[in-house]
């Protein structure tokens, strides 16, 4: 059973910054894609970003040069940098890993509230 455990959501105000952390419970040696999506109360859950092997990242327009994706594989970890942050960046923050057999997995999410 793999579990995906994130870390780092919390309240900021706007213009802050945060870091949120997605660990895997073991590490996977043929993956599709690994990233985050996010969804907002009364809207669809959608891409925020990924890292699609062989096809490098993807970011979401609304999020582009605001958040940044990166991995640590030794650590089975794949982070997200999110600075600049918006009220409308206010959501519960999913990771989610796809490997190359088309197993999905994701996490159970971590909220990020960002208001004055």
């Amino acid at each position: 059973q793999v579990q995906l455990v994130e870390s780092g959501g919390g309240w900021v105000q706007p213009g802050g910054s945060l870091r949120l952390s997605c660990t895997a419970s073991r590490r996977f040696f043929s993956l599709n894609l690994r990233g985050w999506y996010r969804q907002a109360p009364g809207k669809e859950r959608e891409l925020v970003a990924v890292i699609i092997s062989g096809n490098g990242e993807n970011y979401a327009d609304s999020v582009k040069g605001r958040f940044t994706i990166s991995g640590d594989n030794f650590k089975n970890t794949v982070y997200l940098q999110m600075n600049s942050l918006k009220p409308e960046d206010t959501a519960v923050y999913y990771c989610r890993t796809q490997l190359s057999d088309g197993m999905d997995y994701w996490g159970k999410g971590t909220l990020v509230t960002v208001s004055s």
